[in-house]
């Protein structure tokens, strides 16, 4: 380990990690994963990137405390109640979490050792056996929940990025159904019969009535 000076070490102490985190968490919701780079992290604290380095080890790490920093507050809220009303509070949490800040999706995914799965995992499998599920069958109905639940919210933060600034989504939904419809050479009775709840709906109510369904999946198969 390298030998640092006492006034080093004071100025790393006076930097702090949850400020480093911070200000990288703005960074990302502004820049996402290409824009956090060492050099803008620094520029934005004032200061060199060694103090930096003494809080964080590299890009992976800050990552990973920038997400957990996030997850933490969803997952911490000690969620109570029936464990299905705990479930979509959780759920809702972290879809919410993740539309706030896009990058989190994708680095779960790339990343799913990391403390805030972690605190994921147990947070909805502790309330997945609360609800009574049989040994045998907790594994599915969990991983069935985990993987709606951040496939949904992350692909929703990906559409929200795609669209420009100022885009009406309603209008751009209706551009979607129309191009299906054209470059189809066959009938799509399904798309005109959803072509209007597809353009009015709400991601949040229909990501919820996502999860009440795999609840009530889960109910069905304890019968």
């Amino acid at each position: 380990m390298k030998n640092r000076s006492p006034g080093s070490t004071r100025r790393a102490e006076a930097l702090s990690k949850d400020r480093i985190v911070e200000t990288a968490i703005g960074i990302l919701d502004a820049d996402g994963d290409n824009g956090l780079t060492f050099r803008a992290l620094s520029a934005r604290l004032e200061t060199g990137s060694g103090a930096i380095y003494w809080h964080v080890a590299d890009k992976q790490a800050l990552l990973d405390a920038a997400t957990d920093h996030v997850m933490a507050r969803v997952m911490e809220k000690g969620f109570k109640g029936a464990p299905r009303e705990a479930i979509k509070a959780i759920a809702l949490g972290i879809f919410d979490a993740i539309e706030a800040h896009p990058w989190i999706g994708a680095h779960l995914t790339r990343a799913p050792w990391q403390i805030a799965m972690i605190r994921i995992v147990e947070g909805l499998g502790v309330q997945v056996q609360q609800l009574g599920v049989p040994a045998a069958a907790q594994f599915d109905a969990w991983s069935t929940l985990i993987n709606y639940i951040l496939g949904v919210a992350g692909q929703n933060a990906a559409n929200d990025r795609v669209l420009p600034p100022g885009t009406d989504r309603s209008e751009s939904l209706s551009t979607v159904i129309h191009r299906w419809a054209n470059n189809s050479s066959k009938p799509l009775p399904f798309l005109e019969s959803i072509a209007k709840q597809l353009v009015e709906h709400d991601d949040r109510a229909q990501f919820l009535a996502g999860v009440d369904l795999i609840l009530r999946g889960i109910d069905g198969n304890q019968l």
